[in-house]
């Protein structure tokens, strides 16, 4: 019998997750593969400890990126799969080949800037995505095999939430907010944010960083207090998949997110909040910073999403789309085509 492929997900962040487990679980329906999830020490250890039993996932802890270089050493799996950079992959590279499988199709330069460290190859979704990385990486391997993470909703896999359980309404409309951690849109928006939308679910699902990490530790007072709020559900850490949240939501809210792309691709309705809270050092004079820090894509969003300019724009223009007729333009087909879709 011949030995099998040993295939490990590097998982240093639980949003890397949902862009891993239809690979995962499309590998277990061959027998040549044998796969492994090598999760990281760090805040919600036993959330995630849940979560790997829920999924019945093999699984194997590091404490950091240095644990994880040492143990991928020692192991020398065939395959690691890498959310995002990580470090002397020449050294990988002598026993294993790796793969970079991205957690988005957003707006930042740091999607292309990940090649800047190749890995053996990286799978891209579309492309346009393709044509402008091989201009890029020309030595580099890319494979253009569409976005898998949505996967699960195309396929007829993914049932969505129960409204009742979150606590919300089933015969209301339902609003999901899906902020990035930076630069967001969440300390422009109301303290009464969702009292402003009282006949509507509102549904928060803020980057994991938000609920994470100390430097946005304002966001979370402000989450928390919407949380309290009759008609709101805030996605708790083990929510670490938004997809249940975009196959149930009428509406999205976001930002500088690429779940703007992710909730259009389904043929459903965006506001793009254009009014960001910028650092001082990316304002006025410094606006340079902001420039460098979004890809020239991030302009391009007002191809599939309605711009709102400011707060009290964004709750009239939330009210009118879910009050109408929603049907995607076909300049909206060609963007979402061009970023995340097999031609």
């Amino acid at each position: 019998m011949n030995k099998k492929l040993t295939i490990f997900f590097d998982v240093q962040e639980l949003y890397y997750l949902p862009q891993y487990l239809p690979v995962f679980k499309q590998l277990q329906k061959d027998a040549i593969f044998e796969s492994k999830f090598i999760f990281h020490h760090g805040k919600f250890d036993d959330v995630i400890s849940k979560i790997i039993v829920d999924e019945c996932l093999p699984a194997t802890w590091v404490q950091d990126k240095n644990y994880a270089l040492k143990f991928y050493l020692s192991e020398k799996p065939d395959w690691i799969f890498l959310g995002n950079t990580f470090p002397e992959l020449d050294k990988i590279h002598i026993h294993s080949k790796t793969a970079q499988l991205g957690h988005g199709v957003g707006p930042k330069k740091s999607y292309y800037s990940k090649s800047d460290t190749p890995t053996t190859v990286r799978f891209v979704e579309s492309d346009y995505r393709f044509n402008r990385l091989c201009e890029m990486y020309p030595e580099d391997n890319f494979q253009n095999v569409g976005f898998c993470k949505m996967d699960p909703i195309i396929n007829g896999e993914e049932n969505g939430i129960d409204f009742t359980k979150l606590g919300l309404d089933n015969n209301k409309k339902t609003i999901l907010y899906a902020p990035t951690f930076y630069p967001s849109s969440i300390e422009r928006f109301s303290k009464n944010f969702p009292a402003d939308l009282e006949n509507y679910n509102i549904i928060i699902k803020p980057h994991f960083f938000s609920m994470s990490k100390q430097k946005y530790l304002k966001q979370r007072e402000l989450l928390h207090h919407w949380e309290s709020f009759n008609n709101t559900y805030l996605a708790k850490v083990d929510d670490y998949s938004l997809l249940p949240f975009l196959k149930s939501a009428d509406l999205m809210i976001s930002d500088a997110s690429s779940a703007i792309i992710e909730f259009a691709a389904l043929n459903k309705p965006v506001l793009w909040c254009t009014f960001l809270q910028l650092r001082w050092n990316y304002r006025g004079i410094f606006s340079y910073r902001f420039k460098a820090r979004m890809d020239k894509d991030y302009d391009d969003y007002g191809q599939i999403a309605r711009p709102a300019n400011s707060y009290n724009e964004m709750i009239v223009k939330a009210k009118n789309l879910l009050d109408s007729n929603f049907t995607s333009s076909n300049n909206a087909k060609e963007y979402l085509e061009k970023t995340c879709r097999n031609p």
